[in-house]
């Protein structure tokens, strides 16, 4: 990007980090889409849609961080405490951990396949680093 300011000069300095953040945004959406495509797919390739039960937990997950967070993600790595901040951060932790406890269990209960139990993990480490992405992203200022 360096080499393209550069180039061009100051006046095209817009260009560039117009260009970042739209790629950026691209990325975030491939990859969360990518995580709900394998969640699908744990469902109907082995035509048993107990599995998305979990998909529940992706919609519970952010919920804390609207509700208590003013819809940021920044306090989640703060130090800061108090009453609602902490109930903020048990429930997302509580939801992540129902992310992936909630295969296992479909799994130890023997109402899923082992490979459907792969794909879910899989959906969830993409959805993780999706929301990770956007965590850095977010913290940028140039946002």
């Amino acid at each position: 990007m360096t080499l393209i300011i550069s180039r061009c000069g100051a006046g095209c300095a817009w260009i560039a980090e117009w260009f970042l953040f739209y790629a950026v945004l691209a990325g975030l959406a491939f990859m969360f889409s990518a995580s709900i495509l394998l969640q699908i797919l744990a469902c109907a390739v082995y035509n048993n849609w107990w599995p998305m039960l979990s998909a529940l937990m992706y919609v519970l997950v952010p919920m804390p961080c609207l509700f208590f967070g003013g819809g940021s993600t920044q306090f989640l790595t703060s130090r800061d405490g108090g009453g609602w901040i902490d109930a903020a951060k048990f429930l997302t932790g509580a939801s992540a951990v129902g992310s992936m406890a909630i295969p296992i269990i479909l799994r130890h209960a023997q109402m899923i396949q082992t490979g459907a139990m792969l794909i879910e993990f899989t959906s969830f480490f993409i959805f993780v680093c999706t929301v990770m992405c956007f965590h850095r992203a977010s913290l940028e200022d140039d946002w």
